[in-house]
């Protein structure tokens, strides 16, 4: 099997901060287990990313302890669980050379944030030399504030301030930055579907 599926980032992290309510997809474990279990039936290797920083104090500490797998999803034994300090997941980890070793030419791509780490990972894994499949509806994301806006915005004030880029925009917006030039844009159905090749 010359094709991967890479979870990024679907960790508890994100559902310890307050923006988690904002989300664009709460229930993503959902559509990510759907494409871990795809990809298992098929035989081919699923990576699991989990972003760190640690000595932060923040939810990416992992002292503090959600940095793991969000509820609903379990790596198996012999799935890779890799950690991450840069918005990639090739940059800090050895993701490149796993993939080598296992003759990995395609990568599916899931997670958590769309425009952020997931879009992030299919750009350099595009000029690496790979196929990528972007899987935007197994991806989630939250608004984001405008440069301008005051630091600290309750997730309500985000919401109401003019300048914020929601997360419609933002999914639209990775879509056609990715489409055509770093991914193919695909669902969880056209993936898993019935007939369907992985």
């Amino acid at each position: 099997m010359n094709r991967a599926l890479l979870v990024i980032d679907v960790q508890e992290s994100f559902r310890a901060r307050p923006l988690w309510r904002l989300s664009s997809n709460p229930g993503i474990a959902g559509p990510v287990g759907t494409l871990v279990e795809h990809a298992r039936a098929e035989d081919a290797p699923v990576f699991w990313v989990l972003h760190t920083e640690p000595g932060s104090g923040t939810v990416f500490d992992p002292e503090l302890g959600h940095v793991r797998p969000i509820e609903g999803l379990r790596p198996r034994a012999d799935e890779a669980v890799l950690t991450k300090t840069a918005h990639n997941a090739f940059t800090t980890t050895n993701l490149q050379q796993r993939l080598t070793v296992l003759g990995v030419r395609e990568v599916t791509i899931c997670g958590i944030r769309t425009e952020q780490c997931c879009e992030t990972t299919a750009r350099i894994a595009a000029d690496l030399g790979y196929a990528v499949t972007f899987v935007t509806d197994a991806t989630a994301t939250d608004p984001i504030p405008h440069r301008a806006a005051p630091a600290g915005l309750s997730p309500e004030e985000l919401l109401a301030h003019p300048g914020t880029l929601h997360t419609g925009e933002i999914i639209a917006r990775t879509e056609y930055a990715l489409a055509g030039r770093f991914a193919t844009i695909r669902t969880v159905a056209e993936l898993t579907g019935a007939g369907q090749a992985w």
